[in-house]
């Protein structure tokens, strides 16, 4: 019994394995960019317009929204990514809805993608943003420049909408089915018999 908990738990954390990835390539990223460029300043990477990096500093949140003050952001990426985080170790558990490893992996994503910039934000209040396309659109004459973390907080969200698109009725159905069987047996666990 103790050793199927514990490979349940290895199991658990070997998704957090992308989280840990877009980390640290986010974090050395913005190293690098901070180290070796000037604020406002552009390189052209692939052709004039299409591909550059411009380092520009980002106080408020993705497309360069700004909900809120700088601790209003730190408080709610602190309290996503703790939530995101429980969901992503207890799975095993009581989060039914979460155990589909497409799930687990887009959670990773997200969850790295936050901490990387929640990280951005404790230190300096704003967020490192370099990557700057220009991408064939009617709505804007430039996309917003952005980051690894960004990136991996979309392509996270953009995995966990798909996946919830394609799932069939019936796996719907089985996964609802299964969300309902887990809280049973987990309150069956959790109240001890007298």
């Amino acid at each position: 019994m103790c050793g199927d908990a514990i490979s349940v738990r290895l199991t658990n954390l070997i998704y957090l394995w992308p989280t840990l990835a877009v980390l640290i390539f986010d974090q050395l990223s913005k190293h690098f960019v901070r180290s070796s460029m000037n604020l406002g300043e552009t390189i052209n990477v692939i052709g004039e317009e299409f591909f550059k990096l411009t380092y520009v500093q980002n106080s408020g949140i993705a497309f360069g929204l700004k909900p809120g003050s700088p601790l209003s952001l730190i408080i709610f990426s602190s309290l996503a990514s703790i939530v995101i985080l429980y969901i992503l170790l207890t799975s095993h558990k009581n989060h039914s809805l979460a155990k589909p490893k497409t799930v687990r992996i887009s959670l990773a994503l997200i969850l790295g993608g936050a901490i990387g910039n929640l990280i951005d934000r404790i230190h300096s209040g704003r967020v490192t943003d370099f990557l700057d396309f220009d991408f064939p659109d009617f709505i804007m004459t430039r996309w917003p420049i952005f980051n690894i973390a960004d990136s991996a907080v979309t392509v996270g969200v953009s995995i966990w909408c798909i996946y919830l698109l394609f799932t069939s009725g019936d796996k719907k159905e089985k996964l609802a089915e299964s969300v309902k069987q887990n809280d049973t047996y987990t309150s069956e666990i959790d109240s001890p018999e007298i």
